[in-house]
């Protein structure tokens, strides 16, 4: 709630669906995320073609400057529609909550994420020294001063 990405669902507010709350584990931090497989199975899957990291790895092996970005919680950069948010409610022992920005485990937020960031650097990417592989940037570059320019 402090990052504005959860609402707080008031008792006379309409909500289509909720999704129960899970825990799960990444090295010794927990993270309470929804548990979206039941409406996963229910979502068109969106296709869009997210890069393959072995043509990636190849295009880099070329380049003399490298510099390797990630997006830090970038699914939370994508606000979600009103419609969106009655659809990706989360239910707790707390209460119900609107997810105001994309939570992680939808079925189409890889893809999505990837066809934005595709779109806002469509120029730099048919260039080749740019690659975004989902909220990973890949910069690269043959000479430090190019590179500086390009970052």
């Amino acid at each position: 709630m402090k990052l504005r990405v959860l609402r707080n669902v008031g008792h006379n507010e309409e909500v289509e669906v909720t999704t129960p709350v899970i825990i799960t584990w990444r090295s010794d931090k927990s993270r309470m995320v929804g548990d979206f497989r039941a409406l996963n199975t229910y979502t068109i899957p969106e296709r869009y073609s997210i890069p393959r990291i072995h043509e990636t790895s190849t295009q880099l092996s070329k380049e003399r400057f490298i510099t390797f970005m990630d997006a830090l919680k970038g699914f939370h950069q994508n606000v979600l529609t009103p419609h969106a948010r009655k659809l990706l409610s989360i239910i707790s022992h707390c209460g119900i909550y609107e997810n105001l920005r994309m939570p992680l485990g939808i079925e189409n937020a890889p893809s999505h994420y990837q066809r934005m960031r595709n779109t806002i650097f469509p120029h730099e990417l048919s260039e080749g020294w740019l690659m975004i592989y989902i909220y990973d940037i890949v910069i690269c570059s043959e000479t430090w001063q190019l590179h500086l320019e390009r970052l």
